[in-house]
């Protein structure tokens, strides 16, 4: 598995969804906020959080409106975490995102070094929908691409 050590900038920079293949490959949208990124496509979102934000309610819930604006009402999409940067993020959040949203089928967590991974652990536990554990964007983008529901 590709498990970087280092955190510079370099690194970063390569991990984020902007400048990977499949940016190249897919059409998006590329929403802006002061805490993070997201990107939109037809079959999933990818946020980007900065380095040393807090997620809670509101931000997630503006995430989520964000994204809700661009989806065609009764379409079921994919979302991908993509921790580039290290941040906190209350794991009751999933509960609270689960009952009041349904267009999400699962969600993917790409997690950059080991206590990210258990990070992720611990919040696929409150997620009642299926959420991956994923080294790579490219393993996350891979299997959200995969699933039945898309087929």
């Amino acid at each position: 598995r590709d498990q970087p050590r280092s955190r510079g900038l370099g690194d970063v920079y390569k991990r984020q969804f902007e400048n990977s293949e499949y940016a190249k490959r897919f059409n998006y949208i590329k929403e802006v906020f002061d805490f993070g990124n997201l990107y939109i496509t037809k079959q999933f979102a990818i946020s980007e959080i900065n380095e040393g934000v807090h997620v809670d309610h509101n931000i997630a819930s503006e995430i989520i409106g964000r994204f809700i604006e661009h989806i065609n009402h009764g379409n079921k999409v994919g979302y991908i975490s993509n921790r580039c940067n290290s941040y906190s993020l209350n794991p009751q959040l999933w509960v609270e995102i689960n009952s009041e949203y349904d267009f999400l089928i699962a969600t993917a967590v790409v997690s950059y070094n080991d206590h990210s991974y258990l990070t992720a652990s611990l919040e696929k536990e409150f997620f009642q929908k299926s959420l991956k554990r994923c080294r790579t964007l490219n393993e996350a983008i891979e299997w959200i691409r995969n699933l039945d529901e898309f087929k």
